[in-house]
């Protein structure tokens, strides 16, 4: 029997409201975040020893937090987090269009990453922070099949989540049009391209440069390889090699570094 149309929607009312909260664990990327005056904070929740750590944070915040008992920690956590004895309800942060964003301003040769389906929150979590250390201006997912804002990925970037924009969109193909248009020459990163990726921005630096990276083994899809500039790969020394996407963007970001 089909469900009822109210009752439809109500389910979806509760998934919305559901992806539009995260809760963040573990006492840098909590600290982190109450130290964020655009992230807006819901709930917190810490055990004395946390509160202990945070506090100079948690009353610059004006946050009211529920001091717990280590073993009632009940915070909506995965059991395997480390949380270390605090968790911070949150909003996703909003970093503004890609227009705004990924702008060049005050001098600066913009650098921007783009990710194909790369679904894995550790990696991406590391990815924004290579971005933040080679001072790229965003991370850029699809909204689908790809990792969302999560405690885990915040644990991961070590802060940078709280620093270095990252944009969640509808299409990557239109994502990466944009940016062509904004005067980027947009590289995708391949396993088997002729170029390497050196080679592939010779004489080029000195202008905007997106980087785009699909999962570790299906690669990119055929629809971004058709809408990017180049393709290029990373040169291994062996006849075999391969990275973890997240330490191939950083190689990446550091061979197409403003000369």
């Amino acid at each position: 029997m089909d469900k009822p149309k109210w009752v439809i929607e109500k389910e979806q009312d509760k998934r919305l409201a559901r992806a539009s909260r995260v809760w963040m664990f573990g006492i840098h990327a909590v600290r982190d975040a109450l130290r964020n005056p655009n992230r807006e904070r819901l709930r917190l929740m810490v055990t004395q020893n946390a509160y202990d750590r945070l506090e100079s944070d948690i009353l610059a915040s004006g946050m009211e937090p529920e001091i717990v008992p280590t073993r009632k920690f009940s915070a909506p956590l995965d059991p395997q987090s480390v949380h270390q004895g605090a968790a911070l309800e949150v909003k996703p942060l909003d970093w503004g269009p890609i227009e705004e964003v990924c702008l060049a301003a005050d001098g600066q040769v913009p650098r921007v990453i783009l990710l194909d389906r790369v679904t894995d929150p550790h990696n991406v979590g590391a990815i924004l922070r290579s971005a933040e250390v080679f001072g790229a201006r965003a991370v850029i997912a699809p909204e689908r099949h790809s990792a969302p804002e999560t405690g885990a990925l915040a644990k991961t970037a070590s802060g940078s989540l709280e620093r270095q924009p990252y944009l969640r969109i509808r299409n990557l193909a239109d994502a990466i049009e944009k940016l062509q248009q904004m005067g980027y020459l947009v590289v995708g990163l391949d396993g088997d391209a002729e170029e390497s990726i050196e080679d592939a921005v010779v004489g080029m630096t000195d202008r905007p440069i997106a980087l785009v990276f699909g999962a570790e083994g299906p690669g990119l899809r055929d629809k971004t390889k058709e809408t990017v500039d180049k393709l290029a790969k990373i040169p291994y020394a062996a006849d075999f090699g391969s990275l973890n996407v997240s330490n191939a963007a950083a190689v990446a970001l550091y061979a197409v570094r403003p000369k």
